[in-house]
């Protein structure tokens, strides 16, 4: 008898609880509008993915009185995984703080390797910069921001001006970067160690050369010119990612790089990415502060 008193007060809590998360997530919803699965690269364009080519601009509903800043966020999942449909949270949170989110798609592993990631990406910033006018946005405020894997590539977008060259861009378009415990920043150091175990699955997105290695780890790109970093990393996050951020920040220091280094107490690496479904939290003050945002409520 006492378990099941137990058992239902502990069922009232998470249905209570469960009741307030939808409360929240529908007010918080109200204040932005989504659309969906925007085709950043043209459809009849050779190697265009139906799926992993697109993008969802979450807009704030009230007009502001000069075009929202903008962020793109790109999602995590070992190169290999991830969707954007799993991210609208940050999407209508970003919205309702006075910013213009994108949030994409790239193509993955295995069918591509991170040079064609790294490609799409920066294909989608630049559809940003031509469209996100239409959404409120300002297409001279465009910030990056990724966790994981995803991390690793806003912050190679960044400080790699080559992935907009290609696209006949002369000027990167990227003025910031928000990295939440980003992973890749230095692939050279970490798939010449191979310390740890299974990590020769990495050499599927990666590949075998170690000049792409070195290539795509934006550790090797950062310069007195790149723009302002923000970066989070978990007390409680990976190995690996650990040293390659401290060495990251080294690096951002020695140039002279605008930056901030944070290290959130207690975070594993999962969980870094799970508390931006609070606004308030540490990531989204430092992220709003970089891109001079202004409430939209």
């Amino acid at each position: 008898m006492f378990i099941a008193r137990v058992f239902r007060g502990v069922l009232a809590v998470v249905l209570l609880l469960s009741f307030v998360l939808i409360i929240n997530e529908c007010a918080v919803a109200c204040s932005s509008k989504r659309t969906k699965d925007i085709p950043y690269i043209a459809p009849d364009a050779a190697g265009f993915d139906a799926e992993r080519n697109r993008l969802d601009v979450y807009e704030p509903k009230k007009k502001g009185d000069v075009p929202y800043p903008v962020v793109v966020f790109i999602h995590g999942g070992g190169w290999d995984s991830g969707s954007k449909n799993i991210y609208g949270f940050i999407g209508r949170r970003l919205a309702k703080q006075g910013v213009v989110a994108v949030i994409i798609n790239y193509r993955l592993a295995p069918a591509v390797e991170v040079p064609r990631m790294a490609d799409d990406c920066a294909r989608a910033v630049l559809w940003t910069q031509q469209h996100i006018a239409q959404y409120g946005g300002d297409p001279n405020r465009i910030f990056v921001m990724g966790h994981s894997a995803g991390g690793g590539l806003a912050a190679l977008l960044a400080a790699d001006n080559r992935f907009f060259s290609k696209l006949g861009v002369t000027q990167n378009p990227v003025k910031g970067a928000i990295l939440d415990d980003p992973a890749g920043l230095d692939m050279f150091d970490y798939l010449n160690k191979m310390e740890y175990p299974d990590d020769q699955k990495y050499l599927v997105p990666f590949g075998k050369e170690p000049a792409v290695w070195r290539a795509m780890s934006a550790l090797y790109h950062i310069n007195a010119g790149s723009p302002p970093m923000l970066v989070f990393v978990g007390e409680r996050t990976y190995p690996g990612i650990a040293r390659s951020t401290r060495k990251f920040r080294d690096r951002l220091e020695e140039l002279g790089v605008k930056h901030e280094f944070k290290l959130l107490p207690g975070k594993k690496h999962i969980p870094m990415v799970l508390q931006l479904f609070w606004k308030n939290n540490v990531i989204y003050r430092d992220l709003l502060q970089l891109v001079g945002a202004t409430s939209a409520t």
